[in-house]
């Protein structure tokens, strides 16, 4: 039998009581009279058939228990935040959790006033508007977004962190439905001139943020993106329009894109020459480190988790590359002495993340576990020894190499360079 403070709560007690709540013009509305009831339910009431529900609204929201966060990094106006890679479900990064990386703050931009200048070694040199933009054949691909120096700042021989995260060492990394007209559509609009090989990208901030970038590439797969997991843009993210370059680096990805001048040659600028280059061994600097390798992380188990018991556990993480599909991922147990091939969850698309799990079973001893990725063109993910030994220590960008996830025999996981000692 129903308790009797519960008796108010019947379907003819509600109705009675809402229809009473309206008629006396003590509320406007019957979702008014709903909230009213609900207000009034008894405290701790846990049955959720006994409590009329809220009722829906113009913009959705997330349970009151699930409120994923970014990492944010905001010194001044060069500004980032990191994606929680390790809360997210499958591979597509909600669009207000996508991470940020800003040169000058971000920008405020009227859609129906936003240009984009196309000139430079083109017959016909053209201003297009939003307008004239979205009426060009729309194209949709899920594929990656990853700033160039994600994970650089972890690893460093003389002071390693152990507390790190998965969004703090990678959280640089988001995927999402990006929708848009390709860039080669627009270059055949306007007949880019013989002889011409390289775009210069410039965007509408404060930084004037711009890269070269070339034009076997932009012809290839490129797109003037406008949309975003299903909705425009976000000002965050370039609103009303950026430059997305799959599989590159992603500064090469030009937001609030104000202009495209077709050269034939790179341009050098700022972006290009004091940032973004790869120091390597043996003194000299690599420049246009454009396409972002294979890689991969595990996202579970990670820090801060604590193993509860030894026995079978299921490692969960991500995969992708700028060259292509992903084919191969392993996972070792044993620092690296032994690997094992792990499932990859489909679709596996080019230049997106792919979901890989493994079971391995836990032993209640010091483990070390590591991933490592391999693409269709081959490329196998490298240890952070053979990166070293390639790129020498001073680089801060590209840094692709093996995660590795220590666990203790108390079951806590910690971050580490991969070797078991």
């Amino acid at each position: 039998m129903p308790r009797e403070e519960d008796a108010k709560l019947s379907r003819r007690a509600w109705v009675a009581t809402t229809s009473g709540v309206i008629a006396a013009g003590l509320v406007k509305t019957q979702a008014d009279a709903i909230r009213l009831v609900a207000q009034e339910a008894p405290e701790g009431t846990q049955d959720p058939t006994r409590v009329p529900g809220r009722m829906v609204s113009e913009i959705g929201t997330r349970a009151p228990a699930e409120q994923p966060r970014r990492l944010i990094r905001a010194p001044a106006l060069s500004s980032s935040s990191r994606s929680p890679l390790a809360d997210l479900m499958g591979t597509i990064t909600p669009a207000d959790l996508h991470f940020e990386r800003h040169h000058a703050g971000i920008p405020e931009i009227a859609y129906d006033r936003h240009e984009l200048l196309v000139h430079g070694m083109v017959e016909r040199p053209t201003v297009f508007r939003m307008a004239d933009l979205v009426r060009f054949p729309q194209v949709s691909r899920i594929q990656f977004l990853e700033c160039s120096g994600n994970g650089g700042g972890v690893y460093n021989r003389e002071r390693m962190p152990t507390e790190v995260t998965v969004q703090r060492l990678d959280g640089l990394l988001s995927t999402s439905e990006w929708t848009g007209v390709p860039v080669a559509t627009i270059l055949r609009e306007v007949g880019v001139r013989p002889g011409a090989s390289w775009i210069l990208a410039e965007g509408s901030d404060a930084a004037v943020m711009s890269r070269s970038v070339p034009l076997d590439k932009v012809m290839d797969d490129s797109l003037l993106a406008y949309g975003q997991n299903g909705e425009r843009l976000r000002p965050e993210q370039g609103y009303p329009l950026r430059l997305f370059n799959p599989g590159y680096e992603g500064n090469t990805s030009v937001k609030w894109l104000r202009r495209i001048e077709v050269t034939d040659r790179p341009t050098h600028t700022r972006d290009e020459t004091s940032r973004y280059t790869d120091p390597l061994g043996d003194g000299t600097v690599r420049q246009f480190s454009l396409v972002m390798d294979a890689k991969s992380i595990i996202t579970f188990p990670s820090y801060p988790y604590v193993l509860p018991d030894r026995g079978w556990w299921e490692v969960r993480g991500l995969a992708w590359s700028g060259r292509g599909r992903i084919t191969r991922v392993e996972v070792s147990a044993d620092g690296g002495r032994s690997w094992a091939d792990a499932e990859l969850q489909g679709p596996i698309l080019p230049k997106s993340t792919v979901c890989f799990r493994h079971l391995f079973e836990w032993s209640g001893r010091d483990t070390i576990l590591l991933s490592r990725a391999t693409d269709e063109t081959g490329y196998v993910q490298p240890t952070v020894q053979q990166l070293w030994e390639a790129r020498g220590l001073r680089t801060s960008y590209h840094q692709n190499h093996q995660r590795a996830w220590k666990i203790a025999r108390t079951g806590e996981v910690t971050f580490g360079l991969g070797e078991l000692v």
